[in-house]
């Protein structure tokens, strides 16, 4: 299937590795061009690199607490690419612990980060897209069903999922798609982190899988190449939607 990525360009922040490179790893390799971003340098440079340099790939060291950052973002793909289609918003997972356990700085750190930067970013690339496009938030399943010991995730992700519903609303009338993405247990670098906190990594994964119909961690591409579908054209009818990449884990309908 040709999804239509040939020459458009898309923002991605936290794309310095995980979810987010991998994402602009399958739109790159689709024939897109990418703006990536996160709050390392040095990992900035590194992914840049990795997806072929500037002609096909920028970086920016940007934190979304910035509310400068998206703008900027905006500014770099249009002054280096001429345009812009879209974006991915990814950010860090937020601190574990309990709801009641974590504590106030954390869920003001968490919210200015995790939910504001969002909401920021999704704003800003919506304005600036003025012959449509699409932008996809990378939420997590803790959006349909609170997941044991992520508090802060448990509270603003599902927040998140109505902020990408509502915007969806608001921009679909100027051809502007707005969607979000559930990933479950893929192996990144937060899931290991997940695990290693238990003591027992491996028991702890073997027990995730009993819990996953397909018995297995995700990769981290399996879930770029939904999120480069949702982004592209190909997709052009679908807005409003939480789409799951969690190997089946959630059980709603």
């Amino acid at each position: 299937m040709d999804l239509g990525l040939t020459d458009r360009v898309y923002v991605l922040t936290g794309a310095s590795r995980g979810l987010g490179f991998a994402t602009a790893e399958c739109l790159v390799a689709d024939g897109a061009r990418v703006v990536v971003s996160s709050r390392a340098p040095e990992l900035v440079a590194a992914a840049v690199e990795r997806l072929g340099g500037p002609r096909h790939a920028i970086g920016l060291t940007a934190d979304l607490a910035d509310p400068d950052t998206p703008q900027r973002l905006v500014v770099a793909a249009r002054e280096h690419f001429g345009r812009l289609d879209g974006a991915l918003v990814s950010v860090g997972g937020p601190p574990r612990g309990t709801a009641a356990q974590v504590t106030d700085e954390q869920w003001r750190q968490s919210f200015e980060t995790v939910f504001l930067g969002s909401v920021r970013t999704a704003r800003e690339v919506a304005g600036a897209l003025t012959d449509g496009g699409a932008i996809g938030l990378v939420l997590s399943t803790s959006a349909r069903g609170p997941v044991p010991g992520l508090g802060i995730s448990n509270g603003l992700r599902p927040g998140l999922a109505g902020v990408a519903k509502d915007m969806a609303d608001e921009y679909g009338p100027r051809g502007v798609r707005v969607l979000g993405l559930l990933p479950g247990r893929v192996m990144t670098d937060r899931n290991r982190e997940l695990l290693a906190a238990t003591g027992d990594a491996e028991t702890a994964r073997a027990e995730a899988e009993a819990n996953i119909p397909l018995r297995r961690f995700g990769d981290p591409a399996e879930f770029g190449r939904v999120a480069a579908f949702l982004l592209s054209p190909a997709a052009s009818y679908l807005t409003g939607a939480t789409v799951p990449v969690d190997g089946g884990a959630l059980r709603g309908l």
